[in-house]
């Protein structure tokens, strides 16, 4: 059975384009901009992204893991993929599905910053300010949500439910 609809699908798509506008609007159309998308939770939002914004877009993929198989935070980070493309110079968005603790982001920005882009800003699709341990900058914040733990667009539950069109909420394994 799938998880009840938190953030439909129709909600979704105008909140992606509403972003894709935000990130034009800092950048101009006529400006490259480089997407870095947090896999593998990102990679559905990242797509929508990507084809929703004008203009000259490039993107990446780094992998970081905090969460393991379950649904708690580890409170450690890794880097288990890195960039294959140099930031240096270039205009930098930082792609993430969903900003919880912070740690994570926080990790990302402090070693993406050290790549020397010209600018790093940050996409979230889903914020969840009541978790937070640290203060972590994002610049685009597509829903605040309570603290639920949910799936789908994206986000899973040990693998499962990433292929869901609308974000849900998991209330335990089935």
């Amino acid at each position: 059975m799938n998880p009840p609809v938190l953030i439909s699908t129709a909600e979704l798509q105008a909140r992606v384009e509403a972003i894709a506008q935000e990130i034009r609007r800092d950048f101009g159309t006529s400006t490259p901009v480089h997407l870095v998308s947090v896999l593998k939770g990102a990679f559905i939002f990242l797509s929508d992204l990507v084809r929703t914004m004008e203009g000259p877009v490039t993107c990446d993929f780094i992998a970081v893991s905090s969460y393991g198989s379950g649904s708690t935070s580890s409170g450690e980070v890794r880097l288990t993929k890195d960039l294959d493309l140099g930031l240096e110079g270039r205009d930098v968005v930082i792609v993430e599905d969903i900003v919880d603790t912070g740690l994570t982001l926080a990790y990302l920005q402090q070693i993406l910053s050290a790549r020397e882009p010209r600018t790093l800003k940050t996409a979230c699709l889903l914020s969840k300010p009541s978790r937070r341990k640290i203060d972590v900058h994002v610049d685009y914040v597509g829903f605040t949500i309570e603290d639920r733990f949910v799936v789908g667009y994206g986000l899973d539950y040990g693998e499962r439910f990433r292929n869901l069109p609308y974000i849900g909420v998991f209330e335990g394994p089935e």
